[in-house]
């Protein structure tokens, strides 16, 4: 491994007066693009010349010195814009031109900016819209982009990335699946109107979290059982959580496993019912009491959690009570009159109460609904309506990929952009920084305090 050393001058104006450490800091932020330019510059030339010299030592008479690009290249990293005519070899065997050092440093040719230049503006796309992320990046860091630029790379990083591959090792127990209404548009802008955005949430038992472990956009409930299969032990799967829309249960839920409906879902849905057959609000209202009155209805999951095995008889009782109390809300519904409504809570009873039955036979606490699971899902939901008024199919998927990693898994987000690859770094052994006053005391100025860093 080579050493190279870096002899940098830097003369900086300094106040006579009022200088304090904001204005001494903000100086040197603004300046600090302009030094990492020379810096990345003087060693760039300098591997050039070593590029050069074993291009010509390897293949003598092939290569022949052919000055340097007429116009510089600019790279802009996050260090800043680095502006560089290139050296150029003519090819003597084969004709055309050469540039060394770009083959050597594998720079792509006309890709201006840097993956890592990329990183701030693509994480804040998930919070803002791709026109503010790229003007809060500008703001904070001085990179100026456009925000089309932004969008087409985040295409790239997402269907770069793949979050969902299998997971059969994993032995998840619980799945939660939900859906919510999309705008979606085509590929020359027309309005598509909206589409079914659907999610199924993953999670190892009582005390583990859920985890995403799909999206999809207009696509039913079968073809998502048959991705989930693929991708997870489906047969390890206990308990399906959902709020019952249609086609959860019949294509979701496989022979063995038990259904959560979520409760708050059930008592917030049973209006729309009686409504749909007819019944106004007076009407409704001795019947939503009955609802509300049945003990699992109004049972919490802090309720649940502190009980103790002693406490079954008790726990058997509100079973009981809550069988007794659905029966009395059926013979309330007559079918001919209130059709719909009593059919929805004769498919409610079993799966309303799952949580129930799972404490009594196996002791364990489900969640009794799934608001809380979802309020992180709530956020994607609120930030896809904030980001963009209407999305592509393909646009959406990709921006949930990133949303992914950024909300549910922040901790791999860093390494996807900086340790995914391993791949030869330069690394700094020491630095070595002095001083002096310009037209000071004596000519030509005095030394400081003489400061030397071992980086070993």
């Amino acid at each position: 491994m080579s050493e190279i050393t870096i002899d940098l001058r830097l003369v900086f104006k300094i106040p006579d007066s009022g200088l304090t450490i904001n204005g001494l800091i903000r100086g040197l932020k603004e300046a600090s693009s302009e030094i990492h330019g020379a810096m990345v510059s003087t060693l760039m030339k300098a591997l050039e010349e070593r590029v050069i010299e074993q291009k010509l030592e390897q293949e003598p008479g092939r290569y022949q010195r052919n000055g340097h690009q007429s116009q510089p290249r600019k790279l802009r990293t996050s260090l800043g814009v680095i502006a560089y005519r290139f050296a150029q070899l003519r090819d003597r065997q084969q004709g055309g031109t050469v540039v060394p050092l770009v083959e050597a440093l594998s720079i792509p040719a006309y890709d201006h900016y840097r993956e890592e230049t990329m990183e701030p503006s693509i994480g804040l796309s998930v919070h803002l819209s791709y026109r503010r992320a790229t003007s809060e990046v500008e703001r904070i860091q001085g990179q100026s982009m456009s925000h089309t630029t932004v969008h087409s790379r985040l295409q790239e990083f997402a269907q770069s990335h793949s979050p969902f591959g299998e997971r059969k090792a994993i032995t998840f127990r619980y799945l939660l699946v939900d859906g919510t209404k999309v705008h979606l548009q085509g590929p020359s802008g027309q309005d598509l109107g909206q589409a079914e955005m659907r999610w199924a949430l993953a999670s190892l038992g009582p005390s583990s979290p859920f985890e995403p472990v799909g999206f999809w956009i207009n696509t039913d409930w079968a073809e998502i059982r048959k991705e989930l299969e693929e991708r997870l032990d489906y047969q390890k799967i206990e308990i399906l959580f959902s709020d019952g829309g249609p086609g959860m249960e019949e294509n979701l839920l496989r022979a063995g496993m038990d259904h959560q409906r979520c409760q708050w879902h059930g008592k917030r849905d049973f209006p729309y019912l009686l409504y749909a057959d007819g019944a106004k609000k007076p009407e409704q209202r001795p019947l939503l009491e009955k609802l509300k009155s049945i003990p699992a209805m109004h049972f919490t999951k802090a309720q649940l959690e502190q009980l103790r095995p002693e406490d079954r008889p008790f726990l058997e009782e509100i079973a009981q009570k809550t069988q007794q109390g659905f029966q009395d809300l059926l013979n309330a519904l007559d079918p001919e009159k209130y059709p719909k409504a009593r059919t929805y809570i004769q498919n409610l009873i079993n799966p309303v109460t799952t949580f129930l039955t799972w404490w009594l036979n196996k002791g364990e606490v489900i969640p009794l609904n799934t608001n809380a699971i979802e309020s992180a899902f709530s956020q994607v939901c609120n930030r896809i309506k904030k980001v963009g008024k209407r999305w592509s199919e393909q646009g959406l998927l990709n921006w949930l990929k990133v949303a992914f990693y950024k909300i549910f898994k922040p901790e791999l987000w860093t390494p996807l952009w900086h340790n995914e690859k391993e791949f030869p770094k330069i690394k700094l052994l020491s630095v070595q920084a002095s001083c002096y006053w310009s037209g000071g005391i004596t000519q030509g100025g005095y030394p400081l305090d003489w400061s030397k860093h071992n980086m070993l």
